[in-house]
């Protein structure tokens, strides 16, 4: 699915009108769409059918008044408050405000930051400002964002959340907290840069009726990856295969003290479908690894010629979790990774060490920096705006032709004439030590069950993700530790073999 600009979304909606599309009837449909993701609000967080529409004076106003209208016809309690006055807003506004009004509902029109109350409503509907707010809200709408975030209460957006720039994500003073935001035809690309990602909530996307001719005529910056696009990657189970066949990794990584990232890298690929995972680090590591799975294979090797004599079996590699970044550990790099000729998963440790010496990398690498780690292969001392960084991280994967995940929240996959890729599924209690470590393991078991390096990084994401939200839901996004989303990735597979 295409992710654009809010300038580039308003740019195929007035080609559609200009081919005969109708802008009251998008809106009617979305107010549908809209309605029915807040009915499903109410019922997952168990909450009595009052609602409240915060509404400013344009189309995003009119959204929420169109989804109130369907509200009430389904039996809901709703309310609006109105921080404009009726004949200042947009034409399409103040006819779904009527309609609104003739439906039942009942409208509270506040020129005074005093007057904003919620009464006993139990969930918030964002229609304060839409996708062409540019700059700092102030005054009353300022009041009233600041009221929504501070109520305590459930907040879905519409399109973007209020306050939020949907071309830079750009956050000037300040923005509503939403707990949901609905997209209308297509994700904007504000709502996934910068600060804005800390204000969307969960997302969802509702199709109004725009037209495919015209979506395909978007100029997208990136391809939000979804169900549909991640699906045709899983890779297929033949009833005959052996372990083998069901993809062998072999592993390099670790250090004396440091057995932990590698045994969670290990562990990951056998979970995610890996028939065989060969584990292969420094001598002397016998006693610090005695406690992983009983089927990790463990190995010690001497040099990267013990290393390369395991390689031919292999469907796939990863190198650099718990490796270190000592004077042998640069050596053995600088020897080995130009002679490995399998798909390999470079992170960790052996990012630092790339940063320092110009190595050859094998010829299907996907690398997994996180935004530290990027800046040191980039060679950039302070912290780039994230859309110099895009753009940086783009050329870098051309240049070096190679699948580049830059994790974070979201996570995004470059690739050589792909338009970059972005990852919405996860939780924030996926920043914890090793989660990295879990995501290098889950694509080395899809490269090794020959996926592309591009769709081992697009499904590895995906699952990581979803495995993540599973655990954090189990758990908490305080408790939830690395191994958790790799316990947690059983659960996504049933799902995926279900569907």
């Amino acid at each position: 699915m295409k992710v654009v600009t809010a300038k580039e979304m308003a740019r195929i909606e007035q080609l559609a009108y200009q081919h005969g599309s109708n802008e009251e009837a998008f809106m009617n449909q979305a107010g549908v769409g809209i309605s029915v993701l807040i009915q499903q609000c109410v019922a997952h967080y168990h909450l009595k059918p009052k609602i409240m529409l915060l509404c400013g004076r344009g189309n995003n106003g009119g959204d929420a008044y169109a989804a109130g209208k369907e509200l009430l016809n389904g039996g809901f309690e709703v309310q609006a408050i109105a921080l404009a006055p009726i004949k200042e807003s947009s034409p399409l506004c103040q006819l779904q405000s009527k309609r609104f009004k003739e439906a039942g509902g009942k409208i509270r029109y506040i020129d005074k930051a005093g007057e904003i109350s919620f009464d006993d409503a139990e969930l918030l509907v964002d229609g304060i400002l839409g996708t062409g707010f540019r700059g700092s809200v102030e005054g009353l709408y300022f009041s009233a964002i600041e009221r929504a975030n501070i109520s305590g209460l459930p907040i879905v957006a519409i399109d973007i959340p209020s306050g939020i720039n949907g071309n830079t994500g750009e956050v000037e003073k300040i923005a509503i907290h939403a707990s949901e935001t609905i997209f209308l035809g297509l994700p904007k690309t504000g709502c996934f840069l910068g600060e804005a990602w800390n204000f969307v909530g969960k997302v969802h996307v509702y199709d109004f009726g725009l037209g495919e001719e015209f979506i395909e005529q978007a100029e997208e910056d990136f391809i939000l990856l979804d169900d549909n696009n991640v699906d045709p990657f899983l890779p297929e189970i033949v009833r005959t295969r052996h372990k083998y066949q069901a993809g062998y990794v072999v592993g390099v990584g670790g250090s004396p003290g440091m057995p932990g990232a590698p045994i969670l890298t290990s562990y990951a690929a056998l979970r995610a479908g890996a028939g065989i995972v060969r584990l292969l680090h420094p001598h002397g590591m016998r006693a610090e690894l005695a406690g992983a799975p009983y089927e990790l294979i463990r190995e010690g090797f001497k040099d990267e010629n013990d290393i390369l004599a395991a390689l031919p079996r292999a469907s796939a590699v990863f190198v650099g979790p718990g490796i270190g970044t000592s004077s042998e550990a640069e050596k053995l790099l600088t020897q080995l990774l130009p002679k490995i000729d399998k798909p390999c998963v470079i992170d960790a440790e052996a990012l630092t060490i790339l940063a320092k010496h110009p190595i050859d990398l094998p010829p299907q690498t996907v690398m997994t920096p996180h935004h530290g780690e990027m800046f040191r292969l980039l060679g950039v001392t302070e912290e780039l705006p994230i859309t110099e960084l895009i753009t940086r991280c783009h050329e870098y994967a051309e240049k070096k032709k190679i699948t580049l995940v830059l994790k974070g929240a979201p996570t995004i996959i470059f690739h050589p004439g792909k338009v970059p890729h972005i990852c919405s599924r996860g939780d924030p209690g996926m920043a914890t030590a090793g989660s990295g470590d879990v995501l290098t393991g889950i694509i080395a078991a899809f490269l090794a069950q020959q996926c592309t390096p591009f769709e081992a990084a697009a499904i590895g994401v995906y699952f990581h993700g979803l495995a993540g939200e599973i655990a954090a839901q189990d758990l908490s996004s305080y408790s939830m530790v690395a191994s958790d989303i790799t316990d947690a990735l059983s659960e996504v597979f049933l799902e995926y073999q279900i569907t």
